[in-house]
């Protein structure tokens, strides 16, 4: 369905009956909220999961260049809650999708009932050490196709090359660059609707501008903070940099997890996510 988010229309995918409504917001950007594929899929009425196609992305429609902020981004979480009449709901944001999670989480604390944020950090120095990562990836017969895939981010000009270089750059984002799950998420978005005007705008101005460091202390309503112990791009320093700052934020560290935990440990990932929505 297209929900009205004032001066646009964002597209969102429903599953699940559950009282407790989860508002999922994909990485990115550039992406869709296919990238989650079954991964968040409820079971029975565990949860209404909504899946989002945040701001010119994916199925929603298109918005001005100059709204693709992390503010505009939070605003359209809380446009869509009440748009829908959502009376408690939970934000789970993952990566991208994550810095708008922290975003809403710090410009509306107390309107959602909790926020998780997945493999997120709270302020852009926390990405001063992904070139260097990606100077010293191995396998070394993958790190040129990994390092030219970040680079061509900036050159994207139809969905397929999105599709093509995501392909690519998926083996940094797993703590094993040869799992054999990367193939289930290139399965899974077989059917993305990708946005490559939104990600080269992205990779030539940043990603988002995320820094929220120092308005982490405001936040009112329970957060969990979701980690990969080996994650290449948002680190564990960064996931302890939020839980340490949000008081009474819970910390979850998947040890054998990169950037990718809801797929490289999908059951462990389910379980911390049911514990902390059954609190709620």
């Amino acid at each position: 369905m297209l929900v009205d988010a004032g001066d646009t229309r964002l597209h969102v995918e429903e599953r699940g009956t559950g009282d407790l409504a989860l508002i999922a917001l994909h990485g990115g950007p550039g992406l869709d909220h296919t990238m989650f594929g079954h991964w968040l899929d409820p079971e029975d009425d565990e949860y209404r999961l909504l899946l989002v196609d945040e701001r010119a992305q994916g199925r929603s429609v298109a918005a001005p260049p100059d709204t693709w902020t992390l503010a505009h981004h939070a605003r359209d979480v809380d446009a869509l809650a009440t748009a829908l009449e959502l009376e408690r709901y939970a934000v789970l944001g993952h990566s991208f999708g994550a810095f708008i999670a922290l975003q809403h989480a710090v410009d509306f604390p107390g309107r959602p009932a909790g926020t998780i944020v997945s493999s997120g950090l709270p302020s852009e120095r926390f990405l001063d050490h992904v070139e260097q990562q990606l100077a010293a990836f191995e396998p070394v017969e993958l790190r040129e196709q990994v390092t030219s895939s970040w680079a061509r981010e900036a050159e994207a000009r139809t969905a397929e090359e999105v599709g093509t270089l995501l392909a690519d750059q998926l083996p940094f984002h797993f703590a094993d660059p040869r799992d054999a799950r990367i193939d289930d998420v290139r399965a899974a978005m077989a059917d993305a609707v990708y946005a490559p005007e939104v990600l080269r705008a992205a990779a030539t101005e940043g990603y988002g501008h995320i820094e929220v460091e120092d308005r982490l202390g405001g936040v009112t309503h329970p957060v969990l903070v979701l980690a990969g112990r080996h994650d290449r791009t948002c680190s564990v320093e960064g996931a302890e940099a939020i839980a340490a700052g949000i008081p009474g934020a819970e910390l979850v560290v998947f040890d054998h997890s990169g950037h990718m935990a809801f797929v490289e440990e999908p059951y462990a990932y389910r379980a911390a996510l049911r514990r902390f929505l059954a609190r709620l």
